[in-house]
């Protein structure tokens, strides 16, 4: 892994994103890459109902907004200094700001997010609307983060059956082969009226790309109370698919 995303939109700087890239380029050398956006994607508040295609539309975003973004990529900029860091900074203040995010992503390795205070403006509970939208269309793995935590040092790889956790667990092997050492959960929600698909098949990927490998078949759980259990494992880097 070479290439790290850090983004920040407006005022909203997270510390939490920062402290994870750094603490990732004790296993290897990154280029964090801070990618500054406007506070608002101004595509949700210009309406076209009722006009005519020819209507000329102009938002102008507050200057406010400049300066916010000034003073953020000035302190992102001093926290790489401090950190010995590799870093570049990209001011992508197109009105149009996660269309803008998804070009980034086509060329990085990882995104590192916050998961609390992304776009808050836009809504505090997580996942805002506005996170949902870049889930959907990054062409990036992305590591979601809060802004308090410890840092990890377990992995829980999270299957369902589906290709798209499969994809999630090979991406992370190859991201992130300096972690083959690290105690590592196979974890699946067990039915049992029905057998996990190709349970043989991701346990011989699993303990070829992981030498401490142990598995966890959860019981009597629902998808809302297995969230609930494994937010309680602080210690460990949760990897899961697309909203698995």
């Amino acid at each position: 892994m070479k290439k790290i995303l850090l983004v920040f939109d407006g005022n909203h700087f997270s510390e939490g994103a920062f402290r994870m890239a750094s603490f990732l380029n004790e296993f290897e050398p990154i280029l964090a890459t801070g990618v500054f956006l406007q506070p608002i994607d101004y595509r949700d508040i210009i309406g076209y109902s009722g006009m005519g295609t020819a209507t000329p539309i102009t938002v102008a975003p507050p200057q406010t907004d400049e300066g916010l973004i000034n003073r953020n990529m000035r302190y992102f900029e001093q926290k790489c200094q401090h950190a010995g860091l590799e870093f570049r900074s990209h001011r992508d203040t197109d009105l149009f700001a996660l269309q803008e995010l998804q070009t980034e992503t086509r060329f990085a390795d990882l995104m590192i997010l916050s998961s609390e205070i992304f776009y808050e403006n836009v809504g505090k509970e997580q996942p805002n609307d506005y996170l949902k939208k870049v889930l959907r269309q990054t062409e990036c793995p992305v590591l979601l983060v809060p802004e308090k935590y410890p840092l990890p040092s377990r992995i829980m790889l999270a299957y369902d059956g589906k290709a798209d956790s499969v994809f999630a667990i090979k991406q992370f092997t190859y991201l992130f082969p300096q972690l083959f050492h690290w105690e590592t959960k196979l974890v699946s929600l067990e039915d049992e009226n029905e057998p996990l698909p190709h349970q043989e098949l991701i346990e011989e990927l699993a303990a070829k790309h992981f030498s401490n490998l142990t598995l966890e078949a959860v019981t009597h759980e629902t998808a809302d109370t297995f969230a609930n259990w494994v937010a309680e494992q602080t210690e460990y880097m949760l990897v899961t698919g697309a909203y698995g």
